[in-house]
């Protein structure tokens, strides 16, 4: 896969690649003058269906391939070099710098997917480097479900880990919104997470509010790309990979990532 200037992946920089905008619908097709001329009463030729066939159309679901996109897990500088050591990220892990306050993190302990884990049991990711809950962060973090940490941040204070969703298993669970929200549905696995994200994606095209779900813990080993948003942070963060002997991941500076979407 060949970089571009910013240190991505071409396909994935929308800066050196920008995402063609979506084509127009087709005009709807105007009559025809003999249609439009026949008489209300005049004779019509009726559908010949299938016996045991729908009539209904069938909703065509969007294009959206797991197998082949990224998961995005953004954390604050302060937690890189615990996460680093260890060589994972954990579920349930209690951060140096916890954006999250007491209450959400109570609602997420209290949530559980279809397997009967609680939320809390699993790491998050999202599919987009924009999601919903790092947009809020990037705004401020002035909702009730961020601390006053949080509060006290800056965008650039924080750091995307973005591992490829095929190096997450086969027990990961897809939430189609916030996963301890009361109206969220989640599918397990590639297929039935697969499914979910395609549903979701009618309504949400950029894919921002849906979350991955990885049981237990995820390898350090796995993380292909760390997004930083300057060339000050990304050298502090090569320096700790050498510090901690962590083997190369490459580090990319890529500022769209940290910046708060616009209103």
């Amino acid at each position: 896969m060949t970089e571009c200037i910013h240190g991505l992946d071409e396909d994935l920089c929308d800066i050196c690649t920008p995402r063609p905008a979506p084509e127009p619908p087709a005009p709807a097709a105007r009559p025809s003058r003999s249609a439009a001329s026949r008489p209300p009463g005049g004779p019509r030729r009726t559908p010949v269906r299938a016996a045991g066939t729908r009539s209904t159309p069938v909703e065509t679901l969007p294009d959206v391939n797991l197998a082949t996109m990224r998961a995005h897990h953004w954390t604050h500088i302060d937690n890189l070099e615990s996460i680093l050591r260890d060589g994972e990220l954990r579920a349930g892990a209690r951060p140096e710098l916890d954006v999250s306050s007491p209450e959400r993190r109570e609602s997420r302990a209290a949530a559980a997917v279809p397997t009967g884990e609680s939320v809390s049991d699993f790491v998050p990711f999202a599919l987009s480097p924009d999601a919903a809950t790092w947009d809020e962060v990037r705004h401020g973090a002035d909702g009730p479900g961020w601390s006053a940490a949080a509060r006290g941040t800056r965008p650039t204070d924080f750091v995307v880990l973005v591992v490829p969703v095929a190096a997450l298993g086969e027990d990961f669970v897809v939430a189609d919104g916030e996963a301890a929200g009361a109206l969220t549905r989640f599918g397990t696995g590639p297929v039935e997470g697969g499914a979910t994200a395609r549903r979701a994606a009618i309504a949400d095209p950029a894919l921002a509010n849906i979350e991955v779900l990885v049981p237990g813990v995820v390898a350090v080993s796995s993380v292909t790309l760390i997004g930083v948003p300057n060339d000050r942070m990304r050298d502090r963060v090569r320096e700790l990979l050498v510090t901690v002997g962590v083997a190369a991941v490459r580090v990319a500076v890529y500022p769209p990532w940290f910046k708060p979407s616009e209103a």
